[in-house]
């Protein structure tokens, strides 16, 4: 076995150690052993799950479908995206590039989980060298599997046996704490908490939907309510949230994180505020249905679930009142929140208490420095001004730019100086910028509703503490850019694929909104343009919530199309949000009867209409869809009231409009071309059939291939004189379009000779003439052609040339099946043909049945339906019309054999009817 790892800048190392060994080759009697006793494992291996991949390109989906499903069931979500992109390279490299099937081993430890993919093409090794391995530049297509490897996984090799290569990679789990979480000292009875002489701990389940599934008897002592009056009710109808200021979480987004602790208040039986303090947890049960665990209890009883800050390590042995000596900790507690959203929250939270504020808040410079994003905030509304985005430089001077501290007394007299503020009620407000390097990262802001409250004192100390946690915050930050990254990565594959798995054009509209509501936004509208000269039109509506979809679109048709610039990237679009605006004003004053309408009829539609208007309140982007240096169409993807994009997911939208929009156009392009494939097939089908009098006619025509509507196969059925009439049935070698040329051709010169007054022998050799003409483009047929003649006894006179076609069969009223005319030369192959006509009278309840090859060839394996076949199934026909000859030849036909058919098949049934004397 050769086993390849990272080589190092070191020559390889021929003694066995412990550590990773670097790229070696060892003896060819070594390359059977297993490849588990050449590496170093840290722990056991708990769990396994292996699948087997076929070399097709969808292949690659389902692995990673296989992998995701794997580790999110053994809970290890935080590696999920990094296994998922490395598996998609090696298994892609493995069905697309080595043509092989996929092996994909998953193995869980106490530590992470290692995950295997070999192929069987073990021919394919990475060059062995003591130095160290160029893997070239990341835009070449080999060798880019290996790249990932080295940056995303914590170990990483490749293995080759006689029969299969083999690359491993190991992801290490996040390290978490073990053991005891916390512990505190003994303490005397008279420094314990104070409590109530018994606790009770309310017991809350929530369900997906928010609603009551559980409520325990300590509840119904708290609150009063009986289990029987709030389960299937929303916890949303009893709480009042938030309790404390500063909370900046709503209720339902509280529900849904994995774990959340604080307090709010719940509404008891006499309409009373209990204080409580709450922990939830996110759970799951068995059949994999989430749900939310609340322990509740009274808000000065909180010591029973709350978590302790935990006493730094430099204070254990001695005075437990001294001061941290981590500034960082001194300012955010401890623990600190391992997030990037609580730790911002913390950081207000603590800003406002020290500088005793009533708000705070603090924004991220986006990456050009332009812009502040606001990430939290305490004492606002802080649904409405999340993600919102303010300039750094608001206007001139110091006061202006948030990369300079900034106090102001009074915010009523310089009105706009702080847009976050505006219409909150603060007056009085400090600012301090939060810096990395000498890069400007954030801002940090506290304020009161009093006028000043803060002078540079405040500032001085609010930027000390802003520079001890500037670095953890941008560090928390970049950590949060890398996850989003990878995410977005395993987003766009995904859609890659959705969107290159279809041509249809409205599938590919609805997978464009389908892959953004709700991943990026809560509701999408895609705008289309059939060309310059035309205006964008709605296409497609989609929202989260589907009631509200038909709204949506109402509303919308009120606004005129956003401008198709095909400047890349997100622009805001603010008409929407106007109109939702005057919509739900208007609404909300027919209601209150101001509009000098009736009311009580608006009423009751007033709900979902300002439910509708809510839904496009907030900010909305447009996105150009721009294919082949033309604007198509664009994305517009919206938020419900003040609610704003972050900049990372309006980036993330920017890159998959551009694939989306490649998407839109190929199917534009394929739907136009089998529109017109369609329409050139469908000209060369003959017009509806004429009535013949005394003679029943029935065709059935089935053309191979998808998309086809005609092929190689053709009929006809026309008059020439009075009292006679021409019929043909043929197949044109080949199928599809060339061929359906030929049979054009064909057809058409039919008609024309023999309405001239030729014989059927004439009007084939002159055909035949017309097909060797084509030179190149001349394909052989063969053509079964006649005229028919009703008599006046009731009988049917026909003049038949079978130029190698199938041979006419002749069903008669007593069930005997016999060929109606003899074999002769087909068309298209000689210049002289020496050509007869056959002369055949069908009796009153005589069917002469004509087909193609496409019928009598089909086949079940090595069984073939043949002449014999079919002239077994004509005889069951006996008494049949025309038209049921016709289907159950088709019907038997179709049974033959399970595949679809693969040639195209025409049948021509002509009955003469029976005569009834009465």
């Amino acid at each position: 076995m050769t086993t390849g790892l990272i080589p190092g800048d070191q020559p390889p190392d021929p003694r066995p150690t412990s550590t990773r060994p670097p790229h070696q080759r060892n003896a060819p009697d070594d390359r059977t052993a297993q490849h588990v006793d050449d590496r170093p494992r840290s722990s056991v291996i708990t769990a396994r799950a292996a699948a087997t991949f076929e070399p097709v390109g969808r292949s690659v989906a389902t692995a990673r479908s296989f992998v995701r499903d794997t580790l999110q069931g053994w809970g290890f979500a935080d590696i999920v995206d990094d296994a998922v992109v490395l598996t998609s390279e090696l298994v892609t490299n493995a069905v697309v590039h080595a043509g092989t099937h996929a092996d994909v081993l998953c193995l869980r430890t106490g530590d992470g989980v290692r995950i295997e993919v070999s192929d069987r093409y073990p021919e394919r090794e990475i060059p062995l060298q003591a130095a160290a391995i160029s893997m070239g530049s990341p835009d070449r297509e080999g060798g880019r599997g290996l790249q990932l490897c080295a940056a995303l996984a914590g170990r990483w090799g490749v293995e080759y046996t006689p029969t299969h290569k083999n690359v491993w990679f190991q992801l290490d789990l996040p390290e978490r704490p073990v053991g005891t979480r916390t512990a505190g000292p003994a303490l005397p009875a008279e420094l314990l908490p104070l409590a109530d002489g018994r606790i009770r701990v309310a017991v809350v389940q929530i369900d997906r939907a928010g609603t009551i599934s559980a409520w325990n008897e300590d509840a119904e002592d708290l609150f009063g309510y009986a289990a029987d009056q709030v389960t299937g009710k929303p916890l949303t109808d009893l709480a009042a949230w938030p309790h404390t200021a500063g909370t900046g979480t709503g209720i339902a987004e509280a529900l849904r994180l994995s774990r959340w602790e604080g307090s709010y208040g719940i509404r008891d039986t006499s309409g009373r505020v209990v204080p409580v303090y709450a922990s939830h947890l996110r759970v799951r049960d068995a059949a994999g249905e989430p749900s939310t665990v609340c322990l509740l209890v009274r808000d000065h009883e909180r010591a029973v679930l709350q978590t302790p800050q935990r006493t730094p390590a430099s204070d254990t042995g001695g005075n437990s009142d001294g001061p941290s000596t981590d500034p960082f900790e001194t300012f955010i507690g401890s623990p600190a929140p391992d997030d990037l959203d609580g730790l911002l929250q913390r950081t207000v939270e603590r800003a406002r208490d020290m500088l005793d504020g009533d708000s705070a808040f603090l924004l991220l410079a986006t990456d050009d420095e332009t812009e502040l994003e606001v990430r939290a905030s305490t004492g606002l509304p802080s649904a409405r001004q999340r993600f919102a985005r303010v300039p750094v430089e608001a206007g001139p001077g110091r006061y202006g730019s948030a990369r300079m501290p900034a106090v102001h007394e009074d915010l009523t007299a310089v009105p706009g100086a702080v847009p976050l503020l505006n219409g909150t009620g603060m007056r009085s407000v400090v600012t301090v910028p939060l810096k990395v390097e000498g890069r400007l990262t954030g801002s940090l802001g506290v304020a009161a509703e009093a006028p000043g409250r803060y002078s540079n004192e405040e500032a001085l100390r609010l930027q000390f503490a802003a520079d001890r946690i500037a670095l953890a915050v941008e560090s928390a930050r970049l950590g949060e850019l890398e996850r989003l990254r990878r995410g977005s990565l395993s987003f766009l594959v995904e859609a890659s694929d959705l969107l290159a798995g279809t041509l249809d054009r409205d599938q590919t509209l609805a997978l464009m909104a389908q892959m953004t509501v709700p991943t990026l936004a809560t509701w999408c509208a895609v705008y289309t343009i059939a060309d310059q000269a035309t205006e964008p039109y709605l296409s497609y509506v989609l929202h989260e919530d589907e009631e509200l979809i038909d709204g949506i679109k109402s509303l919308l048709s009120k606004v005129p199309p956003p401008d198709p610039v095909p400047t890349p990237g997100a622009r805001v679009w603010s008409a929407p949000g106007e109109v939702a605006h005057r919509e739900a004003l208007r609404s909300s004053m027919r209601s209150l009867g101001l509009s000098g309408g009736p009311t009580r009829q608006v009423a009751s539609a007033m709900g979902p209409t300002l439910a509708v208007a809510s839904a496009l309140g907030g900010e909305t982007v447009v996105l150009p869809l721009v294919a082949r240096n033309r604007v198509i169409g664009m994305l517009t993807l919206g938020k419900p009231t003040d609610e704003h994009f972050r900049q990372e997911i309006l980036e993330l939208a920017e890159d998959l409009s551009r694939r989306a929009a490649l998407a839109l156009d190929n199917a534009r392009l394929y739907s136009e071309r089998t529109a017109i494939s369609q329409s050139l097939q469908r000209s060369l089908l003959p017009p509806e059939l004429p009535q013949v009098d005394g003679v029943e006619v029935d065709v059935i025509y089935r053309a191979a291939g998808e998309g086809n509507e005609v092929g190689g196969d053709f009929y006809d059925l026309f008059p020439i004189s009075d009292g006679a009439y021409g019929f043909a049935i043929g197949d044109v070698c080949g199928t599809g379009p060339n061929a359906a040329a030929v049979t054009g051709l064909a057809r058409h010169a039919l008609r024309l000779l023999a309405r001239e007054g030729l014989s059927g022998p004439e009007v084939l050799q002159r055909l035949n003439s017309a097909i060797l003409d084509e030179g190149a483009r001349s394909r052989f047929l063969t053509l079964l052609y006649g005229e028919m003649r009703p008599q006046e006894d009731g009988s049917a006179e026909l003049k038949v040339v079978c130029a190698g076609h199938p041979l006419p069969l002749r069903l008669r009223q007593d069930g005997t099946v016999e060929p109606a005319a003899e074999p002769q030369p087909l068309l298209g192959v000689m210049e002289d043909l020496e050509l007869y006509e056959q002369t055949v009278t069908l009796d009153p309840g005589d069917v002469l049945l004509c087909v193609t090859d496409g019928v009598t060839e089909r086949r079940e394996g090595t069984r073939m339906l043949g002449d014999d076949g079919l002239a077994d199934v004509l005889t069951t026909c006996t008494g049949l019309t025309a038209g049921a000859v016709a289907a159950r030849i088709m019907r038997a036909v179709e049974r033959f054999a399970s595949d679809a058919p693969s040639d195209d098949m025409a049948i021509l049934a002509m009955r003469v009817p029976e005569v009834h004397i009465d």
